[in-house]
């Protein structure tokens, strides 16, 4: 039987539905090298399936690396946005008059015209805050992400999903955990336990 103390520990989700714009968290003791301590914005959910960026993993190389004309401009970092489509380049801005982008809600949009978001870039604009390139993205199947959410693999966040483009990447997930309050503002704080076996 569970004493209260335990109890506290039962990681249990805070059964906030999904939807685009909505900000994922994983569970505090989720060993998974993707996902663990992650924190993903959905950027489609629908009766088909879900989709959704990671933002806090970067990756080893740059954008510097992937588009040529960026090659002597200052490191544009480049993030992992999810194990699927790793040879697909995705990007997160703030930038309101790109043709074909894709309106996600808290002022951001989704891709849209490459060349536009070049040019943008290439005139010398402050690219920190405003954009954030990924390679690859996260999906879920018709279903899955909800089943994930009863399981309690993902809490919803509260915070704005604005704010992710200008939030630090190092304490994203302790910050994201942290807002919801109660237990789970405690949960944020537990170290990361090592493999036990």
């Amino acid at each position: 039987m569970m004493g209260k103390d335990q109890d506290y520990f039962k990681i249990e989700t805070n059964h906030v539905l999904p939807s685009r714009g909505k900000i994922l968290i994983s569970e505090p003791f989720l060993r998974d090298s993707m996902f663990g301590r992650s924190v993903v914005l959905l950027v489609d959910h629908t009766k088909d399936g879900s989709m959704g960026l990671i933002m806090n993993k970067l990756l080893p190389m740059k954008l510097n690396d992937v588009v040529d004309e960026f090659k002597y401009l200052d490191d544009i970092p480049l993030y992992n946005g999810g194990p699927m489509g790793t040879d697909t380049l995705f990007y997160l801005h703030t930038l309101k008059n790109i043709e074909g982008a894709l309106a996600i809600g808290g002022g951001m949009y989704l891709n849209g015209n490459f060349n536009e978001i070049k040019k943008y870039i290439l005139q010398g604009n402050q690219i920190q805050g405003n954009i954030r390139f990924f390679l690859g993205y996260s999906g879920w199947q018709d279903g899955q992400l909800d089943h994930e959410i009863e399981e309690n693999t993902w809490m919803i966040g509260k915070g704005d999903a604005g704010t992710l483009l200008i939030d630090e990447i190092k304490n994203m997930w302790k910050k994201s955990l942290g807002s919801l309050g109660g237990k789970y503002e405690t949960w944020s704080r537990f170290p990361i336990i090592p493999s036990l076996n």
